[in-house]
């Protein structure tokens, strides 16, 4: 994901692409052996994510 994401649809592109590799490490948690990491890892990827439609909305009202 090193690519520029300039235009609307790579910009919807990446957030989709984004928000399906959190539905995959959700689904690979194990509910019983999850522990601080996990949810951590988590808590990261969301804060990354709300960083990143943020980001994209300012250059949306930009335009």
């Amino acid at each position: 994901m090193g690519k520029s994401v300039e235009d609307k649809s790579s910009q919807k592109e990446y957030i989709m692409n984004r928000i399906d590799m959190l539905l995959q490490v959700l689904d690979s948690i194990d509910a019983e052996t999850a522990g601080v990491e996990e949810i951590d890892r988590i808590i990261g990827m969301l804060d990354d994510l709300e960083f990143k439609c943020k980001q994209f909305r300012n250059n949306w009202e930009k335009e």
